[in-house]
């Protein structure tokens, strides 16, 4: 038997190694989603622990914070690759802040 390797992303990568505590429910990350994504796009990339695990365990909220960053890049006429560049690598970046 032949052994096949397959390279993944890094945001598949930090599903399968997230630490999921401390937990956030769907509710409060949609309290907060508003103000973490005002701070990727100002450029302020690190995410609250609870927050960044809930997004990369949760499709449907992590949804709703790309669809108010690509409304956000557009308001603030920037550019969009780059807003969501800053989004993946605060997703997938290890330090949150307080850490």
């Amino acid at each position: 038997m032949t052994s096949r390797s397959r390279n993944i992303g890094a945001l598949a990568a930090a599903q399968l190694t997230v630490n999921a505590e401390p937990y956030l429910s769907c509710d409060d990350c949609f309290e907060q989603v508003d103000v973490q994504v005002d701070a990727v796009v100002s450029g302020s990339a690190s995410l609250p622990p609870e927050f960044r695990a809930h997004l990369i365990g949760c499709a449907a909220c992590r949804e709703e914070a790309l669809s108010l960053l690509e409304l956000a890049a557009q308001d603030l006429d920037l550019d969009r690759e780059t807003v969501l560049a800053r989004f993946d690598r605060a997703l997938v970046s290890h330090e949150g802040r307080g850490s």
